[in-house]
């Protein structure tokens, strides 16, 4: 049994977009305010959403991938004896801060303003 090629994102957007369209305008030409009415418009917002999904799809499939750049981080000079900020976000006590500080005071890293 052959298999079926894939069908192209663009394609099923190109169908997906004016069927919703179609869809939405039989919905202001009928009127309908019954069960008929309510399954076409979920049907609507279906074709509607499968087609935003395939131009997004579409799209990222355009676009290169983008290769892994290592973080920018800081020389290690100008951070202060391996405290990030997160070490500092959890030091909410003033004792725990004053430590930090006297720590940096005796190796000669931090200064008093």
């Amino acid at each position: 049994m052959n298999r079926l090629s894939r069908i192209d994102a663009r394609m099923v957007a190109a169908v997906a977009a004016p069927g919703a369209v179609a869809l939405l305008a039989l919905l202001v030409v009928l009127r309908r305010q019954d069960l008929l009415g309510v399954v076409l418009g979920l049907l609507c917002v279906l074709l509607a959403m499968v087609a935003a999904v395939a131009v997004s799809a579409a799209r990222q499939r355009a676009e290169p991938e983008p290769t892994d750049q290592p973080h920018a981080t800081a020389p290690p000079d100008l951070l202060p004896y391996g405290i990030d900020a997160d070490t500092l976000d959890a030091l909410d006590s003033r004792d725990a801060l004053r430590a930090v500080r006297d720590r940096g005071r005796a190796r000669g890293g931090f200064s008093d303003r």
